[in-house]
């Protein structure tokens, strides 16, 4: 059974809604790493200082159910709004902020059995992790699942502006100078496009099982 495994991969590949299912059927601690540079985010859009500032003293937890912690007040719906997510693709270029994460969740990897994902946990964070996932899928099938999410939380939503939304983000995670997206040497590559959230968990539990 593999002790730690690594889920990398694009925007809206269906990382947190798999590795979530997964860790519950094999009970892992799930680690979702795009929460935390969410909660980042959201900090320094509520108080409009810069991240410097707002990273110095963060305080980010999450806990076995999923909820996200942020200073001491759960963040867990707040940090899944369309301008936290821009705001958490900016965050995620600024060195210290990784770095100060990074090390964080290191730490929560070293507390038993893990499934963290994000889009450097193979290559920076978890190099030598048991087993290493690659997720993804075409922009088009990426962008109706966020299309779809964001309509079903409420939210306004236009197709083709996500779905621009989504090209860029997958531009500036492959092309920042710091932990860009990538695909580990040793990963396992799953294309999603054309299966369901239960295939692809079957699919990581035979892999976790071998």
């Amino acid at each position: 059974m593999k002790k730690i495994i690594a889920v990398d991969g694009p925007a809206g590949a269906g990382k947190s809604t798999v590795s979530k299912i997964v860790a519950a059927r094999l009970g892992y601690t799930y680690i979702d790493t795009g929460a935390m540079y969410r909660a980042v985010a959201l900090k320094v859009l509520e108080n409009g200082k810069s991240v410097e500032d707002v990273i110095r003293d963060i305080e980010i937890k999450l806990d076995e159910a999923g909820k996200v912690f942020l200073d001491g007040r759960e963040v867990t719906k707040e940090i899944r709004t369309p301008e936290v997510s821009r705001g958490a693709s900016d965050v995620a270029k600024c060195g210290f902020v990784r770095k100060k994460l990074t090390e964080l969740q290191r730490q929560m990897a070293t507390q038993g059995s893990v499934i963290m994902d994000g889009r450097d946990i193979g290559t920076q964070v978890l190099p030598n992790a048991d087993l290493k996932i690659f997720l993804t899928a075409t922009v088009e099938e990426r962008a109706r699942r966020r299309f779809e999410e964001l309509k079903a939380k409420g939210f306004a939503a236009d197709f083709e502006q996500i779905k621009k939304e989504i090209s860029l983000r997958d531009k500036q995670d492959s092309e920042r100078e710091i932990a860009p997206l990538a695909m580990a040497e040793d990963a396992i590559l799953l294309d999603t496009t054309n299966l369901t959230i239960e295939q692809v968990v079957a699919k990581i539990l035979r892999l976790a099982q071998a």
